[in-house]
């Protein structure tokens, strides 16, 4: 799930009469993907997931999701522990400043309290997207979180703006418009004749080229080689040898220790304390 830098501000819904929005509804409430964050409207289960979940395909995330629930179920659980624990449980996922921001989130919430829905983006690594995740998915508002799944189904089933969802129906939405965007309007081949339950009067799928009807989205630099690559490689070995030589990688060991990920012992560098 990865934000759109140019669709991730939430949209205020509004009742509607739009039966496209009636058979989304429908459809999601039989054949809704059975995920284990959607088990929850804890703000914090829902905090964890979405970070864990951005850049990070959904496959993936389950099994991560579901150790991290276990070992820290509560925010206070997570504030409590240490960094190096947690970058250790991270391993893996990928993006490992995501878990530093999660671990100073959860201490700053245990301190100072959840911010108010309007100030959501204070908490570190919390931008408009996630801040309307939090909204939808936990407190149950009616605003839609756009991530690049959800922005191909605006783009191409409602190219003239969502129509609005009904009272109450607002996770559904959100939720039912993510399976929508990543099982079936897919960015280069969607399955339009597959099952879709937005088909009906879609736009894109009628013109034979709905793949060419999408948001523009970054492209990611070659990870083979990367700086990314190389901190990873540095991290895997802090998480499993406990230090690893500086001089193995020098210009990544500083990017690390510069992001808090990691300090200098001597010649070594190690996880940070706290």
């Amino acid at each position: 799930m990865v934000p759109v830098s140019d669709c991730d501000a939430m949209i205020d819904s509004a009742s509607t009469t739009d039966p496209a929005v009636a058979v989304l509804i429908a459809w999601f409430s039989d054949q809704g993907a059975d995920f284990p964050w959607r088990q929850s409207r804890d703000r914090y289960a829902v905090l964890v997931a979405e970070v864990q979940l951005q850049s990070t395909q959904v496959a993936r995330v389950v099994p991560y999701f579901e150790r991290w629930m276990a070992r820290w179920p509560t925010v206070d659980t997570l504030a409590n522990a240490p960094l190096a624990e947690v970058l250790s449980a991270w391993q893996g996922l990928g993006y490992p400043r995501r878990a530093r921001n999660l671990h100073r989130a959860a201490q700053m919430i245990c301190t100072e309290g959840w911010p108010p829905a309007d100030r959501l983006t204070d908490l570190p690594g919390v931008g408009p997207y996630t801040a309307a995740a939090l909204r939808c998915f936990a407190d149950e508002e009616p605003v839609l979180p756009i991530d690049v799944n959800v922005a191909r189904v605006l783009a191409r089933r409602f190219p003239d703006g969502w129509p609005g969802t009904p009272d109450g129906d607002g996770w559904t939405i959100g939720q039912a418009l993510m399976d929508v965007g990543r099982e079936w309007c897919t960015q280069r081949a969607p399955r339009c004749g597959s099952g879709c339950p937005l088909r009906d009067g879609c736009v894109a799928a009628e013109s034979g080229h709905p793949e060419l009807l999408a948001p523009t989205r970054r492209r990611q630099s070659a990870f083979a080689g990367s700086m990314r690559q190389r901190r990873g490689v540095l991290m895997r070995a802090m998480t499993s040898d406990g230090s690893v030589p500086i001089v193995q990688d020098i210009d990544a060991a500083v990017s690390l220790v510069a992001d808090g990920l990691a300090r200098e012992d001597g010649d070594l560098l190690r996880l940070p304390v706290d």
